[in-house]
């Protein structure tokens, strides 16, 4: 029986740095033959990117509609499409896919349920379906470490990090009688299921693993880094980005974007901008589709500065594409685990300017590894400064520290980089499950 094909269901949280990852995986997972139901929204599934013909007859997008919640925007199905504070709402319309998720799992009996850290209420109803259950983490292990440590008590609530992440999870659920919060949902979704799956390879984030068995009880198994596949190579775009950045020298030019959560403010936005100037290194600023507001470039496909030594992007970048130019010296990044996989695998020292969750603690990481330096802010606001990113930016491009920084990226690149190694874990978590599913003991 551990021969035979496995199902699987996968159900990710409606955020686009969710669906990537999970995406990935279930690729990884189809190509080993066997059958991938992987369930969003209409939206979120029409975003991602198109399936190879080889997977399309066993990997198959599901679409649920989203339950109407009035609160939420038209057509909000995602958090890149919703305003933080009405983020809420948003989980009280992905509770309720309950319904038709708990009808498409009593009719097709997988073999397994991946899921998210968002749907609590999934573990208690896979087990009474007799289901076995998969919590996979998207976040870096160093993260959901240092989260578990903070709520179960272990780290103090006083230090830095703890006190920006205390802030971060401040919103509440809303039109439940005991509505979790966001960290309460990780930690009920946690408790109920069989595996703690995570985004993750020993070789960088060994100790990290090990602490989350210890702190979760759980069996904890990595799943490698899952970089992104390959982008379309015949993305008109590129082309133009292209003939941009063949226009630099080796190594001078930054690439600065912060993901699809961040939403910086005008002050924000302006700092960095005038940050990027006074370094005085041609930028390329990547911001459709970042959310990131303060600028009318939303209405232009891109900009230049009137230096011409900056672009300002304003519709999708292919980001690692850009990354992996001979003429990117340096990667300005809020720290979103997907962006620092992206710019390690191809040996890129990263500038971190965090802003939310597991940024901080990604970038205290990386800050440890050497790969990158963090943007000074202010101890008593958080605040970073104009003269702040332009500081962090010349110490990777021109001092000694960058060169430093440079040679630890790219060791660090022969393992994010190393296609048969992630693999080997994909392969293992595959094995697990097949060896492991209902009935096969």
């Amino acid at each position: 029986m551990a021969d035979k094909e496995l199902h699987i269901v996968v159900f990710p949280w409606l955020a686009f740095g969710h669906n990537v990852p999970f995406l990935e995986l279930a690729k990884l997972i189809a190509q080993k033959g066997h059958k991938i139901s992987f369930i969003s929204t209409p939206k979120n599934i029409h975003r991602l990117p198109k399936l190879p013909e080889n997977l399309k007859p066993l990997l198959h997008l599901i679409e649920f509609p989203l339950p109407h919640v009035e609160e939420l925007p038209e057509n909000a199905e995602n958090t890149l499409d919703t305003p933080p504070h009405l983020v809420p709402y948003l989980f009280k319309a992905y509770d309720g896919l309950e319904e038709p998720l708990t009808e498409f799992l009593e009719k097709s009996t997988p073999d397994w349920v991946i899921c998210d850290f968002a749907p609590h209420w999934l573990p208690p109803l896979s087990s009474k379906l007799g289901i076995p259950c998969i919590f996979f983490s998207s976040f870096a292990a160093c993260a959901s470490s240092f989260g578990l440590e903070l709520f179960k008590g272990k780290k103090s609530m006083e230090s830095g990090e703890a006190n920006l992440l205390r802030n971060a999870h401040k919103r509440t659920q809303v039109g439940q009688s005991s509505p979790p919060k966001e960290v309460n949902r990780f930690l009920e979704t946690l408790k109920g299921v069989q595996v703690f799956a995570t985004r993750s390879c020993m070789e960088i984030e060994g100790e990290f693993v090990k602490s989350l068995e210890s702190l979760s009880g759980k069996l904890v198994i990595p799943t490698g880094l899952l970089p992104a596949s390959p982008e379309d190579s015949n993305d008109h775009n590129w082309h133009t980005i292209l003939n941009w950045l063949d226009k630099w020298e080796k190594g001078s030019v930054i690439y600065v974007a912060f993901g699809t959560e961040v939403k910086l403010s005008d002050e924000d936005f302006t700092e960095i901008d005038v940050g990027l100037e006074l370094s005085g290194f041609p930028f390329f600023w990547a911001v459709k589709n970042r959310n990131i507001s303060g600028g009318s470039v939303e209405s232009h496909d891109w900009i230049e500065n009137e230096s011409k030594r900056g672009m300002i992007w304003g519709t999708w970048a292919p980001q690692s594409r850009i990354l992996a130019h001979k003429s990117v010296g340096a990667f300005l990044t809020h720290c979103g685990w997907n962006s620092v996989i992206e710019g390690l695998q191809v040996g890129c020292p990263l500038v971190m300017l965090p802003f939310q969750y597991d940024q901080w603690s990604i970038a205290k990481f990386m800050e440890e590894k050497k790969v990158g330096v963090k943007v000074h802010r202010n101890e008593h606001d958080s605040k970073f400064t104009r003269d702040s990113v332009a500081k962090a930016l010349t110490s990777v491009m021109t001092e000694e520290e960058g060169k430093y920084l440079r040679k630890e990226a790219q060791e660090m690149s022969k393992i994010v980089g190393d296609k048969q190694l992630q693999l080997k874990y994909v392969n293992e978590f595959v094995d697990y499950m097949k060896n492991n599913r209902s009935g096969c003991n």
